[in-house]
């Protein structure tokens, strides 16, 4: 057989070669080890799988006290956090219609709403944004009238406002009957120095604490909750990693121990 130069070697395919050196050196190895030798490698083979020895990990680029993008990853891609934001909105898209009010901009009610979309209102909390056709704190809301809204778009929102129970309170009032709320909020995150500087970040959610919020207003029956996330995702977001850098089966990969994003569709009864 003829050597391989340096280049043929890079290319060659050698899985293979080696899947079927494995094999050998496994069929060798049982035929000259004791059973109980065996299957003592074999259990700690187990366990290392589980939870390799301690020194062993390999943080590679991860191994840094400071974030790889401290912005979210906003400059290279979809933010970690909107792959599950959108991904909710699509799935309750046939609830953006009618008169629909969103916090900052109308991007998602027009995105998601479309032509069922008769109304679209924009609300900020200070004066400044070119965008908004309202100016008001949700803790108050006395300068929205009640039962207007067909919908309301609360997306990364609640977590900047400290006085929960109010904000909620004025959601429910301001809401229409038969209405629906579309809400996410952080579950595991960063905090946002343009949002604490500006007007605080107070909360974290889980989706225990989600539902507790909309059923002290909502009617029990009127509120579903739905988390997103698990260990790789969470790491990958802290460090501002985007969405195009894992896997879609990592993406969609749930852990109810970690819950990245939480999300809440809220009805008012007719």
């Amino acid at each position: 057989m003829p050597l391989l130069s340096q280049s043929d070697f890079a290319s060659a395919n050698l899985t293979p070669l080696l899947n079927q050196l494995r094999q050998r050196a496994r069929t060798v190895l049982k035929a000259a080890l004791p059973p109980m030798l065996i299957n003592r490698v074999h259990d700690q083979r187990h366990r290392w799988r589980r939870r390799p020895p301690v020194g062993w990990v390999r943080f590679g680029s991860l191994r840094r006290v400071h974030p790889v993008d401290p912005d979210f990853g906003a400059q290279w891609g979809q933010i970690i956090d909107r792959y599950y934001i959108e991904k909710f909105l699509e799935e309750h898209a046939s609830d953006i219609q009618g008169r629909v009010l969103e916090v900052a901009d109308n991007g998602y009610t027009r995105r998601f709403g479309g032509k069922r979309v008769t109304h679209s209102d924009v609300l900020h909390y200070v004066q400044g944004n070119p965008n908004a056709t309202i100016v008001a704190d949700l803790t108050d809301g006395r300068e929205i009238p009640s039962d207007t809204f067909d919908c309301i778009i609360l997306t990364q929102t609640l977590q900047f406002i400290f006085d929960l129970g109010a904000a909620v309170r004025t959601l429910h009032r301001i809401l229409r009957p038969g209405g629906a709320l579309l809400v996410t909020s952080h579950g595991i995150s960063q905090i946002s120095p343009h949002d604490m500087e500006h007007w605080g970040e107070y909360w974290r959610f889980t989706s225990l604490s989600a539902r507790r919020i909309f059923t002290e207003v909502f009617p029990p029956e009127c509120v579903q909750v739905q988390a997103y996330g698990n260990v790789l995702v969470a790491m990958a977001f802290l460090h501002g990693l985007t969405a195009q850098e894992l896997r879609r089966e990592e993406l969609e990969y749930h852990d109810r121990a970690y819950e990245v994003i939480v999300a809440v569709r809220v009805s008012k009864p007719s």
